[in-house]
């Protein structure tokens, strides 16, 4: 579903923020992708969408080698849940943003809005339909930012700290959500916690490498290994 074949990237010429990397995510995991600040984890996310292009390697999506070329059609396979809600919700109202994406894919207005009331009844978010982004909660938006992503039909959701910023009630709102979903999931988070929780496999990356990959219960409880790459126990090991 999701590969990276020997990527190499840097933003600046003698300096690589990936390293000859490689990666295979098949079709329905939920990954978690950590590593501590400028380990490349954003980087990666950028690369699958096509944002930037990869110095040397090849990156595969649903069987497609990502070029120029094929841009466009990889981007329907793929959803963005960005980290900032605000950065995502940009019409005026939540409908208006379900709909935006399908719209412009060539869907009528009439199955577009079939297609977003159906996600929201789904997340039990029907609610939210016409409210106006910017008077609502922030855990409602991020909860709307997964259902406009939703109403795209990826084959595959990235998510960027999808926790973030969130008080427990909206923290465990999201979670259950995304443990629901049948998509392919990659979710980059410092959370841990909320990786133990989704994620079966975890990819533990460090200065553009990978440092470990494997069962997320076994790296995400191992002391050594964490805090050799710069990052702590989740906290209910410390509990």
């Amino acid at each position: 579903m999701l590969e990276f074949r020997n990527v190499s990237f840097s933003y600046e010429k003698e300096r690589p923020v990936i390293s000859d990397l490689s990666f295979k995510i098949e079709e329905g995991e939920t990954v978690g992708l950590i590593g501590a600040n400028g380990a490349g984890k954003s980087t990666v996310m950028k690369l699958f969408l096509g944002l930037l292009m990869p110095d040397s390697g090849s990156i595969l999506v649903d069987g497609k080698e990502l070029t120029k070329e094929v841009l466009s059609d990889v981007r329907k396979a793929l959803g963005f849940v960005l980290q900032d809600s605000d950065d995502q919700m940009f019409m005026p109202t939540v409908i208006d943003d379900m709909m935006f994406a399908p719209l412009n894919y060539g869907m009528s207005r009439e199955e577009a809005e079939a297609k977003a009331d159906e996600v929201l009844e789904k997340l039990g978010l029907t609610e939210l339909k016409n409210r106006y982004n910017h008077r609502i909660s922030g855990g409602e938006k991020r909860m709307a930012a997964i259902a406009t992503i939703l109403a795209m039909e990826p084959k595959v959701i990235l998510m960027d700290e999808p926790t973030a910023a969130l008080d427990p009630y909206n923290r465990r709102m999201v979670i259950n959500t995304i443990k629901e979903l049948p998509q392919t999931k990659v979710i980059t988070s410092h959370d841990l916690d909320m990786i133990m929780d989704t994620c079966s496999r975890v990819i533990l990356l460090s200065k553009g490498r990978v440092a470990a990959d494997g069962p997320a219960e076994e790296i995400l409880k191992d002391k050594d290994l964490l805090e050799a790459n710069r990052m702590e126990l989740p906290l209910r090991y410390y509990m």
